[in-house]
């Protein structure tokens, strides 16, 4: 059977969201396997690879605080905490795919991925917003289409990058592109 990736990116961000929520709000006994298991489980024939959701979810999850110290320059006017819950979550699959998942997945797969989800689950600006960051974290990667597999590990590299420059229309694109239709206000 065929795998269904972009469903399974769906349930990623889905278990993703629940699992930093209920974590959030104090729940000890949430793990993360079964949540990811209770949101497979109606797309279980469609999905096929249920592996890649479980891969995916758990080195996201692991992540956490990695992705968002390298995604904080990327959106400097947006400090993490402050970006929509389902956003946040669509930027660190897409840097975790881009800066990991090089020698499988093509870093404008991975961009256009994180871009499809921010328009079906995000507000209205989530996709230009998703789009900006990831492009810039593209571009400070070092990732070139031809030889992707240049991008393993580069994920602390990119967080520890200076801020970029005003000039550089990728940043220009995420400061422009609000999450979570903020409009004009940085709020949470």
């Amino acid at each position: 059977m065929a795998s269904n990736r972009h469903l399974g990116r769906v349930i990623v961000l889905q278990s993703l969201y629940e699992y930093e929520l209920r974590t959030l709000a104090g729940d000890k006994n949430v793990e993360l396997d079964i949540v990811v298991a209770k949101n497979i489980e109606p797309y279980e024939k469609a999905l096929g690879d249920t592996e890649f959701v479980y891969n995916l979810a758990r080195k996201v999850a692991e992540n956490f605080e990695t992705l968002d110290t390298a995604l904080q320059p990327m959106a400097p006017e947006w400090p993490i905490a402050s970006i929509a819950a389902i956003d946040r979550n669509v930027l660190r699959m897409g840097l975790y795919e881009l800066s990991e998942c090089g020698d499988t997945i093509p870093p404008k797969v991975a961009i256009n991925e994180a871009v499809e989800l921010a328009k079906a689950f995000g507000s209205e600006n989530s996709s230009k917003f998703v789009n900006g960051v990831l492009g810039t974290a593209y571009k400070k990667l070092g990732i070139s289409e031809e030889n992707h597999n240049g991008a393993k590990n580069k994920t602390k590299q990119a967080g520890e990058a200076s801020k970029p420059k005003a000039s550089d229309k990728a940043d220009g694109d995420a400061k422009k592109a609000e999450p979570d239709g903020a409009k004009g206000k940085k709020s949470a």
